[in-house]
């Protein structure tokens, strides 16, 4: 989608700290961090929503995982992490194309939010 803010970055239109990519995703840093590690993890195909996913998505999900737990550990966030993935403005999705905050570095509380 040509006015997607994620989907202008994964096609390199829009700058970002890219940390990680592959032939399916994309993980860039957050311009707005809310841990010292704040990373966004997104799939590179346009997805508004993880409400919008099907089962033909579970292999690209579980990837996305994947990344996010490579994230960790490329940041030696070994004391813990939390991923994140808000859906509809109600939770907090400011950008509609599916994406996973991966967040570390400090100590996150319950509940978040």
């Amino acid at each position: 989608m040509s006015d997607c803010l994620f989907c202008r970055i994964v096609a390199r239109q829009i700058p970002a700290e890219v940390v990680y990519e592959d032939d399916l995703a994309l993980a860039f840093k957050d311009v707005d961090p809310q841990a010292p590690t704040h990373v966004l993890v997104v799939p590179k195909r346009h997805i508004p929503a993880l409400s919008e996913t099907t089962d033909d998505d579970a292999a690209l999900l579980g990837h996305l995982q994947r990344v996010a737990c490579r994230i960790s550990k490329d940041n030696a966030l070994s004391g813990g992490f939390r991923v994140v993935a808000n859906n509809g403005r109600g939770a907090g999705q400011s950008v509609d194309h599916l994406h996973y905050h991966v967040l570390g570095g400090r100590a996150m509380k319950w509940p978040p939010g």
